[in-house]
């Protein structure tokens, strides 16, 4: 173990690539679930950069995201596993139980870049046993879209909090003209089980501890339910989703929205399909200036606060030629992070921030890169600095229901059944109070198996 170590800690340079390529001469293969046309021909564009660099031929192998599952599990059993997966959150844990993948060298390969450089809930996430199941590699946070201007003018502090969002709402809600909140209330749409669990876990609020299932906190529970009655109660009538919140914000017409990241270009008049609406240009980048943007949200019971967070990882499995794998990784994440990251970089946040030299060095790189699909500019044109930190701070709060009590399988599940949406959305229409709200959803969701 000494020797491996001490062998990564020298070869950041890749000092034995050489010696690796010879190893490897058969080449490496990497699963990738970004199998779009132009983000596969980046990739293959970096396996070509790999190889220039370490003579290692790289097999860009993609998967669709949906049968990454059975495709692994067939594959271990048949003794023939690439080398690297890139693959979302769900696998990490669950994979390194089912000997998937080998721990042990993602550990070290996230030790030689240095675990300090890397965002600490993305690690967190991922941590298993006395290290980590895989190498965190980029993510989003859901994030709380707000007019910024109006804040500032009504002297309104950024809605960071349950309490700032009700004062704001309260200031700033006047409808047809401008509703204070869109919030989600279409219960069969994934987007509203996204956003309930984002202001759930804000308040530490969770249905499950490391023995499964959990009941809801009462306390904690009600102070959630409660508030996002209120948000409810500020936005349009109607069963409410993802497209009516950007469609109301992009017209001026919403003061906040919860949305994801991929937002970010669109709010710059940069997507033809979704144009903002708020002024007669549609590719005018107004309404991305009076944008602020919060990642860590927090309620009343968890003053610290907690961000929705979506990450990727890299892999290594227990098939692997290690030394080729270790060194496709650090290459990866370190010299050819950058060219990682723009694959699709308003939905890749680096979790890797920086390095020994220059610890911001991958967040301004990132801030640089262009966004957009039918015209494309840097986010650091788009957005300010602060906004630009807010962004990729929330990967070190970012948090999921079930990561660290080794319990995402049951909240998947507890998600995925909507009894969650269900019994909200008639708190909200105001069919029961708060107390037996929180009461029915613990009775049914014990019933998820």
């Amino acid at each position: 173990m000494f020797g491996r170590k001490f062998l990564l800690a020298t070869t950041l340079a890749g000092v034995f690539a050489a010696g690796v390529a010879g190893a490897n001469a058969e080449g490496l293969r990497f699963w990738t679930t970004e199998e779009q046309p132009e983000r596969l021909a980046k990739q293959e564009e970096m396996a070509a950069a790999f190889k220039a660099k370490t003579g290692i031929e790289v097999t860009v192998i993609p998967v669709t995201e949906k049968d990454l599952g059975t495709r692994a599990t067939a594959a271990f059993a048949a003794g023939d596993l690439p080398d690297v997966i890139y693959h979302p959150l769900q696998y990490a844990l669950p994979w390194a139980e089912a000997g998937i993948l080998d721990t042990e060298t993602a550990t070290e390969v996230v030790d030689a870049l240095d675990a300090e450089t890397f965002a600490s809930g993305a690690l967190g996430m991922a941590s298993y046993e006395d290290g980590y199941a895989s190498v965190p590699v980029d993510g989003w946070t859901q994030m709380v879209v707000y007019r910024k201007d109006l804040f500032e003018a009504n002297g309104l502090e950024a809605p960071t909090t349950y309490d700032a969002i009700l004062k704001a709402v309260e200031k700033l809600h006047n409808p047809p003209e401008m509703f204070g909140f869109v919030a989600a209330t279409k219960i069969d749409e994934n987007f509203m089980s996204q956003v309930l669990e984002h202001v759930l876990l804000a308040n530490g609020v969770t249905p499950v501890d490391d023995n499964g299932f959990k009941a809801l906190d009462e306390k904690k529970t009600i102070e959630a339910l409660e508030f996002y009655k209120a948000i409810s109660k500020a936005s349009p009538a109607g069963d409410l989703y993802w497209k009516q919140s950007r469609e109301l914000y992009f017209a001026g017409k919403a003061a906040m929205i919860i949305w994801s990241p991929f937002i970010l270009d669109e709010l710059a008049g940069l997507r033809d399909s979704a144009p903002p609406t708020i002024n007669d240009d549609p590719t005018s980048k107004a309404l991305a200036s009076m944008t602020g943007i919060v990642t860590t949200l927090s309620g009343p019971s968890n003053p610290d606060g907690a961000a929705w967070g979506d990450v990727r990882y890299f892999g290594i499995t227990n098939d692997a030629d290690t030394d080729a794998a270790i060194e496709f990784v650090k290459f990866s994440m370190d010299e050819g992070y950058l060219s990682t990251l723009s694959i699709a970089p308003e939905g890749k946040f680096p979790i890797r921030r920086g390095d020994g030299e220059n610890p911001e060095k991958f967040t301004m790189g990132w801030a640089k890169l262009p966004v957009g699909v039918d015209r494309k500019a840097p986010l650091t044109e788009l957005y300010d600095e602060a906004t630009i930190e807010r962004i990729v701070g929330g990967l070190d709060t970012a948090s999921r229901w079930g990561v660290t009590e080794g319990q995402l399988s049951l909240a998947s599940k507890i998600i995925n059944s909507q009894v969650i949406n269900r019994y909200v959305r008639e708190f909200i229409d105001d069919e029961r109070d708060a107390a037996e709200t929180v009461a029915k959803m613990n009775a049914e969701l014990a019933k998820v198996q």
